[in-house]
């Protein structure tokens, strides 16, 4: 497929993680490889257009912005549609032709309260102690029950799915105290079956695993060391895993975070119960995951209008695009790619080693309580690390103030969820896609909540004022105090440098 930049259009899509690298635009110089997924996140074989075309293909393709040009390919037939007139008329079409939103019955405690997830905390070292000493910190310190993810570790190992009877004396009790403070519970699993066990000459007895082209179970190399893989494709190897979920569920388990299952683990040319490529692998553990309403899934091909919680992959403690400057423009690519339900990572990143004593790259108070005002309006907002550990109590504050707007906002934030559900729309929408000709397409770093809350988060070191980009029309500046004498009437088509106001810069669309 060739094709030339219409004058002035820009085009978003394909990677999410590729966001800090958006829109292409006549000027760029970029070739993407998407053949196969070559990133951490989530990837649609999609990219839609400011002037309201769209790009399309059932496999991933590898794409080309040169100068003025367009060329991709890839194994299937690449489709070009135009006469759509905006961002907003081409990711409709797409999303109503090639993915529409299947039946959305996700939770919506994920976005009416805070996700608090146990790794960074507790790392590999999941207890029944630390996890009820963890939740009774939360409460103590102020922040409301939400859904508790306890993460890799509670398991004796991958493929036995049981509470682990050492550190986890009686589940069954922990899950109902925790139920009683509260909280949702899910837990850590992964498509993975640890060696030399039980399950793993049970499995590979009833050729539940993926083989080798010679017929051996595939022992495959990840994060967490080797481990053999489920074949995601055999019915009877995906209803051995459930029924160990089941049993969990009985116990009182409302969930799970579905991790692993990245393209780069599988390999190419293996076994399986019926033929699938390794983007396919992927897609078929977050297909998996969404029988869940609540599910957490980081990684994935194609899954865009799945009833799934999509969260961004672990972003490093830093300050550019691989850190914090990139939650905005990612989140802003799931939007237009059909993956509206997601989390921006955990709040301070997802790497536990950046919150260690005497790392180079540790986590500071100012980058945390910037990862939280950037994730209080997008839709899940997530902790790991605890709040009250790593800051001060003037910092903590100020991240208690970015949970008060959030929950000012909860209406409109729960309103284009349930937008979403209905029509698929993002609930974290770019400028260009609710203001189309504005000149707006290159602004990726503030976001509207539905078509009337503008947020511009501050995400750069040392800064406490940025450039808000105004639409036209009439916005009213906002503040926690409803009798604050600085909010402001401010007239839009322009540019204008704002302060703080309470951790963010939030205004509200005067219609």
């Amino acid at each position: 497929m060739k094709t030339r930049f219409l004058e002035n259009e820009y085009w978003y899509g394909g990677a999410v993680y590729e966001g800090y690298r958006q829109p292409a635009g006549e000027d760029s110089d970029i070739t993407w490889d998407f053949r196969e997924n070559p990133t951490n996140n989530q990837i649609m074989p999609l990219f839609v257009s400011s002037k309201g075309r769209y790009i399309w293909s059932e496999s991933g393709f590898q794409i080309s912005f040169q100068k003025g040009k367009i060329q991709a390919e890839g194994p299937d037939s690449i489709i070009l549609e135009e006469g759509y007139g905006t961002l907003k008329g081409a990711y409709r079409a797409a999303m109503q032709k090639y993915f529409p939103f299947h039946e959305i019955h996700l939770s919506d405690m994920f976005f009416r309260r805070p996700v608090y997830n146990s790794w960074i905390e507790l790392t590999y070292y999941q207890t029944q102690e630390n996890i009820l000493k963890y939740a009774e910190e939360i409460l103590n310190h102020g922040f409301p029950p939400g859904v508790l993810m306890i993460d890799d570790g509670w398991s004796p190992y991958y493929g036995r799915w049981k509470f682990r009877g050492d550190n986890f004396q009686d589940a069954k009790w922990m899950i109902k105290k925790l139920h009683d403070m509260g909280f949702l519970v899910m837990l850590w699993i992964c498509p993975f079956i640890t060696p030399d066990t039980l399950e793993f000459r049970e499995t590979r007895d009833k050729h539940y695993l993926i083989e080798t082209p010679e017929g051996k179970a595939r022992i495959l190399e990840w994060w967490n060391g080797y481990s053999a893989a489920i074949d995601l494709t055999n019915p009877e190897a995906m209803q051995w895993l459930k029924n160990q979920m089941d049993e969990l569920m009985d116990m009182g388990i409302d969930g799970f975070k579905f991790d692993a299952g990245d393209s780069c683990y599988y390999t190419a040319g293996d076994k399986t119960f019926r033929e699938a490529s390794n983007d396919e692998l992927s897609r078929l553990w977050a297909q998996f995951a969404e029988q869940y309403s609540l599910n957490e899934i980081r990684v994935c091909f194609k899954a865009g209008g799945y009833s799934l919680m999509q969260r961004l992959c672990d972003k490093r403690t830093v300050w550019d695009e691989t850190g914090i400057a990139g939650l905005i423009p990612d989140t802003l690519i799931q939007g237009i790619t059909g993956h509206p339900f997601g989390s921006p990572d955990m709040i301070g990143g997802g790497e536990y080693t950046c919150f260690l004593e005497g790392n180079d790259a540790a986590c500071t108070p100012e980058m945390f309580v910037r990862y939280a005002q950037i994730a209080a309006l997008m839709p899940v907002m997530q902790f790991s690390a605890s709040p009250w550990r790593v800051l001060s109590n003037e910092k903590l504050q100020e991240v208690r103030e970015a949970m008060a707007l959030r929950e000012k906002y909860l209406p409109q934030i729960l309103d284009a969820f349930e937008k979403a559900k209905c029509f698929g729309e993002p609930i974290v929408r770019s400028m260009e896609y609710v203001f189309p000709g504005e000149k707006l397409e290159r602004v990726m770093d503030q976001f509207m909540v539905g078509d009337s809350v503008l947020v511009a988060p501050v995400y750069k070191q040392g800064e406490s004022s940025r450039v808000v980009r105004l639409p036209k029309g009439r916005w009213k500046t906002v503040s926690l105090d409803k009798n604050d004498e600085d909010v402001m009437i401010l007239d839009g088509g322009m540019e204008i440098v704002l302060g703080y106001n309470h951790g963010l810069i939030i205004l509200e669309r005067q219609i």
